[in-house]
């Protein structure tokens, strides 16, 4: 069973799942201009209390968060419910697809663990994905609304980080086949009580998963490094704040951040997906054999 297998089959709950993921992503990237907007409320309320009304933009910016609580609430509630059951169904089907081939019981054991990178995927990764894209488009978009220049800058950055995080989930396709590969042969040489074979076994993953991290860390660091440009161009532009209200300084900090945090996600992104990918192929493969 491949990952589009398991999407289609189990699309509604998915998707229900990633339309609170939807909801509380948009909320949280939306917040900061409401709350630049009561901030700058309550500052000319401060100055001047006859003319100056906080309460509308206050209520506003309550109503927006309150979204965001309810959706990031049954994003998790539903997550535990759902997976869970997917996971051992699918984890059923693939014993017994395993036991109509006359697969060895290691193996069995072996693909039914490996099932558990496919829910991680969905359960974690997809909702990370959706983070990703909602995060950097919705900074993006709302920086041009604040100053075009700071959105250019991180227009410009995307283009450096897509393309070493692509690198890195290239090299590390590689490295999880190793990984997954050295999975399928651990029941088998626990039955066979070779502690010799056994010891062999666990210092041969050191290698991949060693490699891998050290992709996950060079992609990491050096996306960190390119993001200097957006702190250094934002600091330049952010020196003439004639046009900007505390609010909107606020505002621009926070989407900034947001954009930034936002590439957090991406070493163990391209992880689960190379991951992801392998299993993909080793099913697929099985599946027409």
């Amino acid at each position: 069973m491949t990952l589009k297998e398991i999407a289609l089959k189990y699309k509604y709950s998915i998707g229900l799942i990633l339309l609170f993921v939807l909801i509380e992503n948009v909320s949280f990237i939306i917040e900061p201009t409401f709350f630049g907007k009561l901030l700058d409320s309550l500052i000319n309320h401060f100055y001047d209390h006859e003319t100056a009304d906080y309460i509308y933009p206050l209520v506003i910016w309550i109503i927006v968060y309150l979204i965001n609580v309810i959706g990031g609430t049954l994003h998790r509630l539903f997550n535990g419910i759902i997976y869970s059951r997917m996971y051992a169904n699918i984890a059923i089907e693939v014993v017994l697809d395993s036991e109509c081939r006359e697969d060895q019981f290691s193996k069995m054991l072996v693909r039914a663990e490996l099932v558990k990178e496919y829910i991680t995927f969905f359960k974690e990764r997809l909702p990370e994905v959706m983070w990703q894209l909602s995060a950097t488009a919705g900074a993006i978009i709302a920086l041009f609304f604040y100053d075009y220049r700071i959105a250019l800058v991180c227009l410009t950055v995307i283009i450096p980080i897509a393309y070493i995080n692509n690198l890195n989930r290239e090299n590390v396709i590689i490295l999880q086949k190793d990984i997954h590969d050295n999975q399928e042969e651990l029941f088998h040489l626990i039955e066979s009580r070779d502690t010799s074979k056994i010891t062999h076994f666990y210092k041969s993953t050191i290698t991949p998963k060693t490699k891998i991290a050290r992709w996950n860390a060079f992609g990491y660091s050096t996306v960190k490094i390119l993001l200097i440009v957006i702190f250094i161009a934002v600091l330049f532009i952010c020196v003439d704040v004639d046009k900007f209200t505390t609010g909107k300084i606020y505002s621009i900090v926070a989407y900034l951040w947001t954009f930034i945090a936002s590439t957090d996600y991406l070493p163990e992104l391209m992880e689960s997906l190379a991951s992801v990918k392998d299993l993909n192929v080793r099913f697929s493969t099985e599946g027409r054999t």
